[in-house]
């Protein structure tokens, strides 16, 4: 039997610095989620505070433990739910830009820190050294974070491919200049070319998640976050984008058909085969 669910993608907006509003803002979307029949949903990247704003450095908690998690376990055991969110995470005296995957039991388990941080927030987070896949009655789950789809050779996605990984939740904060032409240059490519690949290669799914609003502070300050949300199929096919713009709040839901993959491991035979050959 190949389980089906609703996937609730959730394009919140973001205030920057307001770590409680964001929270109470994103725990009454998970609500109304559950409410048109999501069994998993997706928070964007940082939402707590907003990718780097300098008040990670006083917002930022544990994870398990702190504001920010507790929050949303509660949420995920109130509501039944599968939640995937970014948080800013402090842990011995470094701050990380993570994300999570909670069961409706409120288990933790999936603990994510991003890997591939764009060279001007290393400043404010430091870096992941690992990967996680998880398994669930509906399938097995994949995380990572935003840059970490366009590592190079994306290597990233393709780890986690390796790993079984039925489908790779990317919580995502996609922004652009403050001049940005949508008519004329779209936005997304990168994103469809980075994510189509990896899809096809593995027969999995990939949905990266952004917030939209302002960014107000830190290194991309006057930038502004989009949206765009994204949805793969096993094809590599996109069969979902959320709406375009700074005030383009959504809740984007899909019906999500987990097949088995094509082979239960990555086959190294399958490419480049000459370099196999003994």
């Amino acid at each position: 039997m190949n389980p089906t669910f609703v996937l609730a993608m959730i394009q919140m907006q973001v205030i920057p610095g307001d770590k409680r509003g964001n929270l109470a803002r994103a725990c009454r979307w998970l609500r109304e989620a559950r409410h048109q029949g999501a069994t998993v949903a997706v928070l964007p990247e940082a939402f707590t505070t907003g990718w780097t704003h300098p008040s990670a450095q006083e917002s930022a908690d544990a994870i398990p433990g702190g504001e920010a998690f507790v929050a949303l376990r509660q949420a995920a055991r109130e509501l039944d739910l599968y939640v995937c969110a970014g948080l800013v995470e402090r842990h011995c005296k470094r701050i990380y830009n993570s994300a999570v995957l909670i069961s409706p039991t409120g288990r933790l388990l999936i603990h994510h820190r991003k890997i591939n941080e764009l060279e001007i927030a290393h400043d404010v987070y430091a870096l992941g050294d690992r990967l996680q896949v998880a398994d669930t009655p509906l399938g097995r789950f994949g995380l990572m974070i935003c840059a970490d789809g366009f590592a190079p050779g994306l290597a990233i996605s393709r780890c986690l491919g390796m790993m079984g990984a039925q489908i790779i939740l990317s919580p995502c904060a996609w922004a652009v200049s403050a001049d940005h032409d949508q008519q004329r240059e779209p936005y997304g490519k990168l994103w469809r070319e980075s994510y189509a690949p990896v899809a096809r290669e593995f027969g999995l799914w990939i949905a990266g998640v952004s917030n939209v609003g302002p960014l107000t502070a830190g290194p991309w300050a006057g930038r502004r976050c989009i949206g765009c949300s994204l949805l793969l199929n096993t094809e590599g096919e996109v069969v979902l984008q959320g709406p375009y713009g700074e005030e383009a709040e959504s809740l984007l839901l899909a019906p999500i058909k987990m097949t088995p993959r094509p082979r239960p491991w990555f086959d190294p035979t399958a490419s480049q085969p000459e370099k196999r050959r003994l």
